[in-house]
C-alpha cells in the first residue's frame, strides 16, 4: 500500500526546476577580446610614439624615421579610440556587458597621445613651412660661430605661386615671414649694449641653452636650444646695437632650426618669449 502522506512530498520533488544550477556547476564568462585589443592599441600607441622620439634623440635612427614612427603611433591611437567607441556602443544594452575598465583605460591613453600629437599637426596647418625667423628681414643677424644649414632657403614655399614667380628664395622667405609673423620686429631696450648681452646670456642659461659665444662689447650672442624628446637643435643669434640717439639699444634676434622644413612655429614663439623677457616689451624699435 502506498502511504498517502508521502504523495505531496514526491510531487514537490518532481516540480523542482531542472534549469536551476546545481552545486558544483561553474559559470563560464566570455573573454573580452575587444577590450584587450583597445587597451593594447592605446598603450602601444603611446609607447611607440615615445620610443620613436627618444630613439631619434639618442641617434638610433634618422629623424625622418622617428617622425614616421610618431605618425604611425598617431594612427594606431585613432584606431584604438574608434574600436573602443564602436565596442562600447554595441555592448551598451547587453545583459552582461564586458568590463569597461580596460577599454576606457586604452581609450584614455590613446586620446592623450593623439591629442598631444594633434597639437603639432594643427600648428603645421596654421603656420608657414619655414624654419628661419628673424626680427630683421632685410639684414638678418648673422652667425659667426654656429653654422647656418646649407639648405636653409632651398624649400621656401611659393616657388610655383604666380604672385611670387621670379622671386629669389630669400625674397619669398621675407614675404612669407612678413605675412605670418608681422609682429616680430626689432625692439628697443633702455640698457646699453653690454648690459643687454649680459642679461641675454643669463636668460639663455636659465632656459638651458648652450652658449656658443657671448661678446658683450660687440653686442653679439649665439646659443643653441635642444628639444626634450627628439633632441632637435635650434640655433639662436642675438645682435644688439646702440640706438641712433645714443640712448639705449636696438635688439635683433634670429632663430633657425637645423633640420626639417617647417618648425611648427617654435622659432617664432622662442623669439617672442625671449625678447619679451629680455627687454620687457615687444614694442618695435623706430
Amino acid at each position: 500500500m502506498v502511504n498517502d502522506q508521502e504523495i505531496p512530498q514526491d510531487t514537490n520533488n518532481a516540480q523542482a526546476s531542472p534549469a536551476s544550477p546545481q552545486q558544483g556547476d561553474t559559470v563560464r564568462k566570455s573573454v573580452d577580446y575587444w577590450g584587450y585589443i583597445v587597451l593594447a592599441a592605446g598603450v602601444g600607441a603611446l609607447l611607440w610614439g615615445l620610443v620613436s622620439a627618444v630613439g631619434t634623440g639618442r641617434g638610433y635612427w634618422e629623424y625622418t624615421s622617428g617622425l614616421k614612427g610618431v605618425a604611425g603611433a598617431f594612427l594606431l591611437g585613432l584606431v584604438a579610440i574608434l574600436i573602443g567607441a564602436v565596442h562600447g556602443w554595441r555592448t551598451r544594452k547587453a545583459i552582461n556587458p564586458p568590463p569597461r575598465a580596460r577599454r576606457w583605460i586604452g581609450m584614455l591613453v590613446a586620446f592623450l597621445y593623439v591629442g598631444w600629437v594633434g597639437t603639432f599637426l594643427i600648428s603645421a596647418l596654421t603656420v608657414p613651412a619655414i624654419h628661419d625667423v628673424s626680427t630683421d628681414l632685410a639684414d638678418p643677424p648673422a652667425f659667426q660661430t654656429l653654422t647656418l644649414r646649407a639648405d636653409n632657403l632651398d624649400n621656401i614655399p611659393g616657388a610655383d605661386d604666380k604672385d611670387m614667380r621670379g622671386l629669389t628664395p630669400q625674397q619669398r622667405w621675407a614675404l612669407v615671414h612678413q605675412k605670418a609673423y608681422g609682429d616680430i620686429r626689432s625692439v628697443r631696450s633702455n640698457d646699453p649694449v653690454p648690459v643687454v648681452i649680459a642679461k641675454a646670456e643669463r636668460l639663455a642659461k636659465a632656459r638651458g641653452w648652450d652658449i656658443a659665444i657671448s661678446l658683450l662689447e660687440e653686442g653679439h650672442l649665439e646659443a643653441t636650444e635642444t628639444s626634450a624628446f627628439f633632441r632637435f637643435k635650434d640655433d639662436v643669434v642675438l645682435r644688439v646695437r646702440p640706438s641712433e640717439t645714443g640712448k639705449g639699444s636696438i635688439v635683433d634676434m634670429r632663430s633657425v632650426s637645423r633640420v626639417g622644413v617647417s618648425d611648427l612655429g617654435m622659432n617664432a614663439k622662442r623669439v617672442r618669449s625671449f625678447l619679451a623677457d629680455l627687454t620687457g616689451t615687444v614694442t618695435a624699435a623706430p
